[in-house]
């Protein structure tokens, strides 16, 4: 991603609980890239150059009060996590996983990006996903500055076939990438009204669309819907669940399972790398 936009810079100050690097690199989102200049990356159709300073955030790219607005929402910058935290601290797995990730966040992305790349990761390594996901919107999203792109809509990648998406490099995926973007844009799997349905309800259709299980559209309704009662499970969860959880998650992550989830998956993943 070249960052040819205007370099002038803004600051705001972050929630006291936010640390740029845990958000952007925790698995949850694959548009960002680091440099010696901070973190670039696409939100919507506005670009990105940001770095942290303790509690500072400062941006380059789209810096006009709209791309702020949007940025302060992406990051959820308008949830106390911190009076979350209490209430999750009580259980004393969740608490470790506190005290050395706190700065995490779940970000709020768009629900169509977060279901499109989420069919992408299955299978697949972090960086492969990165590229699947460049590649798609190089391809067919909008340019919205040089060598930058939106992600493409689903009524774009619905006038497309299979085999338009071969550039991609994306294999089995590709068919799931095309079922989705058509459910989508007739209106058979109809977004906004699964941000509005009960969880269980909104899982089942988002499985309606091929090659979207239960992880899938966990992960879907928890970074693409903001469902933080929403429990995404991948095998570094599943670790957790059998070694910590065997008699079933506490009472105090309800309502709240995605950002326990999150947490307890950052730090059992980086306890077998240290």
């Amino acid at each position: 991603m070249k960052k040819t936009l205007d370099r002038e810079k803004t600051q705001i100050i972050c929630s006291p609980c936010f640390d740029l690097a845990l958000c952007l690199d925790c698995g949850q989102a694959f548009r960002w890239e680091r440099d010696e200049n901070g973190w670039s990356g696409v939100i919507g159709d506005r670009f990105f150059c940001l770095e942290q300073q303790g509690n500072r955030l400062s941006i380059s790219g789209s810096t006009d009060e709209k791309s702020i607005k949007l940025l302060k929402e992406y990051f959820d910058f308008g949830r106390d996590y911190e009076k979350i935290a209490e209430q999750l601290k009580n259980d004393e797995y969740f608490f470790k996983a506190y005290s050395l990730y706190c700065g995490i966040r779940i970000l709020r992305q768009d629900s169509w990006e977060a279901l499109c790349s989420f069919i992408i990761s299955q299978n697949n390594n972090i960086p492969r996903i990165k590229g699947i996901v460049s590649r798609l919107c190089e391809n067919f999203g909008e340019e919205i500055a040089q060598g930058v792109y939106s992600f493409p809509t689903a009524q774009r990648l619905a006038t497309l076939k299979v085999e338009d998406l071969s550039v991609l490099r994306s294999g089995f995926r590709a068919k799931y990438i095309i079922d989705a973007a058509r459910k989508v844009s007739d209106g058979t799997v109809d977004l906004e009204k699964i941000a509005e349905m009960p969880l269980e309800n909104a899982r089942e259709s988002l499985m309606t669309i091929k090659g979207v299980g239960p992880k899938v559209a966990e992960c879907t309704l928890l970074y693409g819907f903001n469902r933080l009662e929403a429990f995404p499970v991948d095998v570094w969860v599943k670790r957790i669940l059998g070694e910590l959880y065997e008699n079933g998650l506490p009472e105090c992550f309800s309502g709240y399972e995605g950002i326990a989830q999150q947490y307890l998956f950052h730090w059992r993943r980086n306890l077998d790398t240290k």
